[in-house]
């Protein structure tokens, strides 16, 4: 069998990390998608694995067990400061290194642990910033109603690879299952091109946690990914389940406006509510789909597992 306990393969359900699959800001303000090849059968959701990172490769089977896990959401919302913003699909995918010792650790994919689906925030920058007591903000909020200038466009971006992979919360209910750090881009005509909330240095930290008992299954497969009984390979499946966090904190807005010295900052930040304190946020993640991918025995490839997982995982895409 795999070399991980039952809580241990079902905690992969993070996501947003969920998690984040964990990642309200995350679902509904999402980076563009990366192009990326559908792996064959048991493998299909892994499309973004980073079996070739070298924490990965040079896991042995023994001391350092590789494995991949993906979590999704299709739908859900974020809550920061006043603002609620409906998200859309979520896509986080990471590598995990189980330690002998009972640890892990968190690998992420070269383009970022998170991919989400672009969101249009409702209200556009009137919503964000209008009415305003500062004259400049209230020239700008003339020019908008009925203007295509209103839209805003949020993309959440990873600023970091996730971190505290808890491998046994992903079958239990309220203990948080990944951190995720995040910043949300803010983009409109007016915002500039380096409007954020949350920042490299300062993130939103998200750690989504289970809120009903996932849906279990199990398969087993080829190294391909064709389904086999007798397979080297198997893939656990935690479906379901509603994921939320309403503990992370959100930084001010910052980076915002053409050269007005900070005002717009001040302005979205005023009428948002930003920064916010943790418990007046709020991420909700629906119907998460979570999937662990690992070698049944992979002391039987020792030292070479993790270059056993990355030969599999290519077999079944290229």
């Amino acid at each position: 069998m795999m070399r991980f306990s039952l809580g241990t393969r079902v905690a992969t359900t993070a996501t947003a990390t969920a998690l984040g699959t964990a990642l309200g800001v995350f679902a509904s303000m999402g980076t563009a998608t990366a192009a990326a090849a559908v792996p064959n059968g048991e493998w299909a959701p892994f499309t973004r694995c980073p079996v070739d990172a070298p924490a990965m490769l040079t896991a042995d089977g023994l001391a350092k067990t590789p494995q991949c896990v993906v979590s999704t959401s299709p739908n859900g919302s974020i809550k920061l400061g006043r603002t609620t913003v409906p998200t859309g699909r979520t896509n986080l995918q990471i590598g995990v290194v189980q330690n002998s010792d009972g640890t892990s650790s968190v690998v992420a994919p070269s383009g970022g642990a998170l991919i989400a689906d672009s969101a249009t925030v409702p209200g556009g920058l009137l919503g964000l910033m209008c009415p305003s007591d500062i004259p400049a903000i209230t020239d700008i909020c003339e020019q908008l109603s009925d203007s295509s200038l209103n839209k805003i466009t949020a993309t959440v971006e990873s600023v970091g690879a996730p971190y505290d992979f808890d491998q046994t919360a992903g079958i239990l209910t309220d203990k948080p299952i990944v951190a995720i750090p995040v910043r949300i881009h803010l983009e409109n005509p007016f915002l500039g091109k380096k409007c954020y909330i949350g920042t490299a240095a300062k993130p939103i930290v998200l750690r989504p946690k289970n809120l009903q008992f996932p849906e279990f299954g199990m398969s087993f497969f080829h190294g391909d990914g064709t389904v086999a009984d007798d397979g080297e390979m198997s893939r656990v499946n935690l479906t379901g389940a509603t994921q939320n966090d309403n503990a992370f904190a959100v930084p001010g807005a910052s980076g915002c406006g053409l050269g007005l010295l900070g005002l717009i900052d001040a302005a979205v930040n005023a009428k948002t509510g930003l920064p916010s304190a943790s418990g007046n946020n709020n991420l909700t993640l629906n119907n998460t789909q979570t999937h662990l991918a690992g070698l049944n025995a992979p002391g039987t490839f020792a030292p070479d597992a993790g270059k056993r997982l990355a030969q599999n995982w290519h077999s079944a895409v290229d």
